[in-house]
């Protein structure tokens, strides 16, 4: 009885930055694009917060 591909638990897509890409196929490389556009997508909302914070409490201080 053959296991089947689908039964198998996919691996967590990571990637780390300077990686050897030449064995990547393009369907991986594909998902590890959408993996590092929503992580900037992450990092820009974050800063936005933070710029928020900073900007209210050096208006706050200023008064």
């Amino acid at each position: 009885m053959a296991i089947e591909d689908d039964d198998k638990p996919r691996k967590k897509v990571s990637h780390e930055i300077g990686q050897d890409l030449s064995l990547l196929s393009v369907e991986e490389l594909a998902e590890r694009v959408a993996l590092m556009t929503s992580e900037i997508e992450r990092l820009q909302v974050a800063m936005t917060k933070k710029r928020a914070s900073k900007d209210a409490a050096s208006s706050f201080f200023k008064s």
